[in-house]
């Protein structure tokens, strides 16, 4: 019995020493490596896209490039390297520690913490609808305080509503749609570019996103004037930089590198450059609601 024992608390110490030195490894690796991998999700203006030949943009990325920035501290030479991921394979590639940081419209939710972990947030937003509109009622009333008045539609309704596949929100309306006796439909979607072609082709009624995303697609619709955003929020949606689990001191590491930028003269300029009018408002936000003192 002794010796079932011993072997138990043996197994269990050594399981332990291994995950706790490749877990607490992160910029030991990186100081090895000479290179912080950021991975960033491609179609999420203004947070984080990509054109070819370039590196990534957007709010987001300037942020990790922050982190990257405190990391380059340690290691004068540090090179950068951006790889393109999706929803679907980002955050396993920071499970496996194929990536530092994952840069995006990211949003923190308990079954990502499950293999990830996060740094403090960066921004706060909520899920809603792209109307088009002659967008049904239904669907005027659900998303918008004051549906307007418009002509009616000269299409009948295709009672599917268009969402970005592998989101919280798609998880959260399936959900939604299984408590209840509906013929409404949901069509998942690549990228909210071919989310926002369907809906000007008529093939969905609405299309769902975060709203903060769905203000920069409608500008790049073909007509902008006749889309609507909904402005009631049915999701709560923190954004955060993904970051490899169980890893206390790299993510202090992030967290300090965000808030004395969060603190410093350049912040509101950045908010102003990808939010425009909205920058005063999001800077209080940001500084009232995310920031550690």
């Amino acid at each position: 019995m002794a010796k079932c024992m011993r072997r138990f608390l043996l197994a269990s110490l050594a399981l332990c020493l291994s995950v706790f030195a490749s877990a607490a490894a992160t910029l030991d690796t990186v100081i090895q490596r000479g290179t912080m991998r950021i991975g960033y999700i491609a179609d999420q203006t203004p947070f984080s896209s990509t054109k070819a030949g370039a590196d990534p943009t957007g709010y987001t990325i300037d942020l990790c490039n922050k982190i990257a920035d405190e990391v380059e501290r340690q290691i004068p030479q540090l090179k950068r390297e951006f790889i393109e991921m999706t929803l679907a394979n980002g955050f396993d590639a920071v499970k496996n520690g194929n990536l530092d940081l994952l840069c995006g419209a990211i949003t923190v939710n308990l079954k990502r913490r499950e293999i990830v972990d996060f740094s403090q947030p960066i921004f706060l937003t909520g899920a809603t609808a792209l109307l088009r509109k002659d967008s049904p009622d239904y669907l005027q009333s659900l998303f918008l305080d004051h549906p307007a008045v418009r002509a009616v539609s000269q299409h009948a309704s295709t009672r599917v509503i268009g969402v970005r596949a592998n989101t919280t929100t798609v998880a959260i309306l399936r959900e939604a749609l299984e408590l209840q006796v509906s013929k409404t439909k949901l069509a998942d979607f690549e990228t909210h570019e071919d989310g926002l072609k369907a809906l000007e082709d008529h093939k969905i009624d609405a299309y769902i996103a975060d709203q903060v995303l769905l203000i920069s697609l409608a500008t790049r619709a073909r007509n902008p004037s006749s889309l609507e955003i909904g402005d009631r929020l049915f999701t709560h949606e923190p954004y955060a930089i993904a970051l490899p689990r169980d890893d206390a001191n790299f993510r202090l590491l992030a967290d300090r590198a965000l808030t004395n930028f969060y603190m410093s003269d350049d912040f509101l300029p950045l908010l102003e450059t990808y939010f425009g009018a909205e920058a005063p408002t999001l800077h209080t936000q940001i500084i009232m609601k995310h920031v550690p003192f």
